[in-house]
């Protein structure tokens, strides 16, 4: 049964409209999630995303090549069901976002941090009512309970399948504050992914780089704009 199910058993892929959002057909049969729910996605665009990962499937079916079926299949089957326990989780990164946390020595690093994420602090106090305290050394700092509170605010009661791209962004980054920049379109994900990175990309300057570590930063990087892709895709239009 295994052997059969991994085949490929359809011609076609193809989205359509149903009630309550948009469905992938396989020569008519919708397609549905591991936990056999109804496989709905909330915009055409990307149900027809994950459409054509299954049109490109070959004889065999490969899910490491379908990105946007495991992000809706995780939104649907994982997120959806425990919502406000996730959005407890990806709000608790306010209160130690990696952008208020900087170096006191090299100098040189610190300018950098600064650099990069003093706008974003600016952004956070002034767009998202979160005034954040930016300290040096690892040492927890507590955060304004009301900024906290109104970083907070702008996560819970977002939709499963927005609140699964953010949880990505925001656990890959480091930074709530990062994640919810990409979702207002603060900036592109590309540039938002470097800010991110600036103590790494600073080591890397200083010593050097390595194969492994340069595999993993590729995956990440890979990983954080396909959660930005997929918070664009299932936005609606206008």
């Amino acid at each position: 049964m295994a052997e059969w199910a991994a085949k490929r058993f359809w011609k076609a892929a193809e989205a359509v409209p149903v009630e309550g959002g948009f469905a992938v057909q396989l020569d008519g049969r919708p397609v549905k999630t591991p936990a056999k729910a109804p496989l709905l996605l909330p915009t055409e665009a990307l149900a027809w995303a994950v459409a054509a990962e299954w049109e490109a499937q070959g004889e065999r079916i490969d899910p490491l090549s379908m990105p946007f079926t495991r992000s809706a299949n995780s939104a649907l089957d994982r997120v959806a069901p425990q919502q406000a326990e996730v959005a407890e989780i990806v709000a608790a990164y306010g209160e130690t976002d990696l952008i208020c946390y900087r170096a006191a020595e090299p100098r040189e690093l610190a300018a950098l941090q600064a650099e990069a994420w003093n706008p974003l602090i600016d952004w956070a106090r002034d767009v998202l009512d979160a005034p954040l305290i930016a300290t040096e050394g690892l040492m927890h700092v507590p955060q304004p309970a009301t900024s906290v509170e109104a970083l907070r605010a702008r996560v819970v009661g977002q939709d499963a399948f927005a609140l699964t791209a953010l949880h990505d962004l925001t656990a890959l980054s480091g930074s709530l504050v990062i994640g919810l920049a990409v979702q207002a379109g603060q900036a592109a994900p590309e540039a938002l992914w470097d800010l991110s990175r600036v103590d790494e990309n600073w080591q890397i300057a200083q010593w050097g780089d390595d194969e492994e570590a340069a595999e993993v930063a590729a995956r990440k990087r890979g990983d954080f704009l396909h959660a930005a892709e997929v918070y664009r895709l299932s936005r609606p239009v206008g």
